[in-house]
């Protein structure tokens, strides 16, 4: 696995929660993360695209998949 992708439509949970797991679970791991590319849509997204900017992780923000397939192949 060279990058891991995380494509969440938030309707029942919202983006910002996802992010925010997303973020603590970066941070409670002692490994070096994968690179990220992450696609947001729904409830709270602008939020969870927010969260997501200001942490410190390594990803890559998109706004569809193929977008995301674009990323993807570049971290490759």
């Amino acid at each position: 696995v060279n990058t891991i992708l995380i494509n969440i439509f938030g309707g029942i949970l919202r983006c910002d929660v996802v992010a925010r797991g997303v973020m603590a679970a970066a941070e409670s791991t002692s490994r070096v993360m994968k690179p990220l590319v992450v696609r947001m849509s729904g409830t709270n997204a602008d939020e969870g695209r927010r969260l997501l900017e200001v942490s410190e992780q390594a990803m890559t923000l998109v706004d569809d998949l193929d977008e995301a397939a674009e990323a993807i192949r570049a971290t490759a």
